[in-house]
């Protein structure tokens, strides 16, 4: 490979890990190629961007980034493929489907700007709430109180009817 070529593959890497907020590292060592098309259909449709890559040249990406990715330089080994992600569970659901096959394999991931290092983490990822996850969660924490009023006011359809389902769900 042309040091050119290489130099073009590191910048468009960099470019992805800026463009991207979260991402995984993933062994494929051990897929045929139906297995990698499949792969790659279901990332598709997942909207995750699977890109097989050098480790070295991965690694240069890395050292030539803002962030200090050195915690994942360890797992640079073997054949590696790295999930670019705008939401940071969807690769880890992805690969869940695939772990009692053991392929491919989790080797690190960096979600929520933290680092994740090991297959053990992959429940750990799947967990992960997204961004638009936390503010539903948020919006029905907000909207309880207000349902309990508005559910009092259809049932008594008076204040003291209120204050008698409020009194009821308090007990």
């Amino acid at each position: 490979m042309k040091k050119e070529l290489k130099d073009t593959i590191v910048v468009e890497l960099g470019q992805k890990l800026k463009e991207y907020p979260h991402f995984y590292l993933v062994d494929i060592a051990g897929l045929n190629a139906e297995q990698t098309s499949n792969l790659r259909r279901k990332c598709f449709k997942s909207e995750i961007k699977m890109v097989v890559v050098k480790n070295t040249l991965l690694h240069k990406a890395f050292e030539a980034s803002d962030i200090d990715f050195e915690p994942l330089y360890d797992s640079l080994k073997g054949s590696t493929a790295v999930m670019f992600t705008q939401t940071a569970n969807v690769p880890a659901k992805l690969l869940k489907e695939y772990k009692n096959e053991g392929i491919p394999a989790l080797k690190a991931a960096y979600a929520e700007e933290g680092f994740f290092v090991g297959a053990d983490k992959l429940e750990e990822l799947v967990s992960i709430k997204s961004k638009n996850e936390l503010i539903a969660d948020v919006v029905a924490l907000l909207q309880s109180p207000i349902k309990t009023v508005v559910s009092g006011l259809n049932a008594g359809g008076k204040i003291h009817g209120l204050l008698d389902a409020i009194a009821e769900r308090n007990k």
